[in-house]
């Protein structure tokens, strides 16, 4: 099985897989994967966030997904999990597993990966711009 059927499973039936409603569960399940995989699953997620919101930031992808599925929450990154209702933390499980399913579609296309990367060093770098146009 591939990763994105793998992860398409673990969205859709996330108890099957231990996954009890809270982020940092998750977060821990996809660094578990991430590491049997020799870092394989989740290279180049941080930087695709980064790309994808068009702007340089220093949080990992776990604080990225929080920042864009919890906007109202005034906080950073992982703080913003202290004030978050269940109905709020299940809305960022959702759209990190949504996001990763859209990733692994970049990261298994060696073009869209290579063209991923070059707007990252256009971003850090400020040479060009970093939307291709």
């Amino acid at each position: 099985m591939d990763d994105k059927k793998y992860f398409e499973g673990v969205r859709a039936r996330p108890g099957l897989y231990g996954l009890n409603k809270a982020y940092s569960d998750t977060v821990m399940f996809l660094n578990g994967f991430d590491q049997a995989r020799s870092g394989g699953l989740m290279r180049g997620f941080t930087e695709w966030l980064v790309v994808r919101k068009g702007e340089c930031s220093s949080f990992g992808w776990q604080a990225l997904v929080l920042e864009e599925a919890l906007p109202e929450i005034e906080s950073w990154g992982w703080s913003k999990l202290e004030k978050a209702t269940p109905e709020q933390e299940q809305k960022a499980i959702e759209l990190l597993l949504s996001l990763l399913l859209e990733f692994l579609a970049v990261r298994d296309n060696v073009m869209a990966l290579a063209g991923m990367y070059s707007k990252y060093h256009s971003l850090h770098s400020g040479v060009g711009d970093p939307g291709g146009e």
